[in-house]
């Protein structure tokens, strides 16, 4: 599990193809490598890898097809920065908030600008995970937790601080017509999952119907 706060980014060593697969390399100066162990899960630009090889300023991942499939990973090349987060500790501060690190879908940058300090930003994300967001609702873009300004359609417009531009990818790489990876948010996947009132086969169905309906999460501030 991680919070969307990026602790630190790297850059891109290598991409090596392996046997259909790919061993990604990052290396970073200012990830703290003290704790890691093998089999650990980083986040690198929002996608949750596992840790098969490290040193003292390094990391390397096997990457499998299936998330080359569904990630914007295979954009990557060799000296790109990506945006780095180890699991989260039980001590860990929770800052931004929950993100299992499996990405939904790629989006495109379809709009950035300057506004006043900030970034203002349009992400275009697939048209099926346009329910699960909402205006001030929580979504990972590349592993950065970030708050919705306004959701129009399948339109995320977000504004990015300084502070988040200049420690993330945003500032380095960010530009119109790139891919980025997208996590919605959990908790709207398992209300979506509550509000199904479908029961599977072989379950036990003289149990009451859940009592969660559209109207009982807006009474209690769910939806707006």
């Amino acid at each position: 599990m991680f919070t969307g706060i990026i602790e630190s980014v790297g850059k891109v060593k290598s991409m090596q193809p392996t046997g259909g697969d790919i061993r990604l390399t990052v290396e970073s100066d200012d990830l703290d490598f003290g704790d890691v162990q093998l089999g650990d899960s980083i986040a690198s630009n929002g996608i949750c890898l596992t840790v098969v090889e490290f040193g003292s300023n390094y990391y390397a991942v096997d990457v499998s097809r299936e998330t080359i499939a569904r990630t914007a990973l295979e954009e990557l090349k060799a000296g790109h920065i990506v945006n780095l987060e180890k699991a989260m500790l039980p001590t860990t501060r929770f800052g931004g908030h929950i993100v299992a690190g499996h990405v939904d879908g790629v989006g495109v940058v379809s709009k950035l600008q300057q506004d006043a300090r900030s970034i203002y930003i349009e992400i275009e994300i697939p048209q099926e995970l346009a329910h699960y967001t909402a205006t001030k609702g929580s979504i990972t873009v590349d592993g950065i937790s970030l708050t919705t300004n306004l959701v129009r359609d399948n339109i995320v417009c977000l504004n990015i601080i300084p502070h988040t531009a200049q420690v993330t990818n945003i500032a380095k790489h960010w530009l119109v017509g790139n891919k980025v990876n997208i996590e919605v948010d959990i908790v709207a996947r398992y209300l979506e999952r509550l509000l199904n009132k479908s029961q599977p086969s072989g379950m036990n169905t003289s149990n009451p119907q859940s009592q969660i309906t559209e109207g009982f999460l807006a009474d209690n501030g769910f939806m707006k």
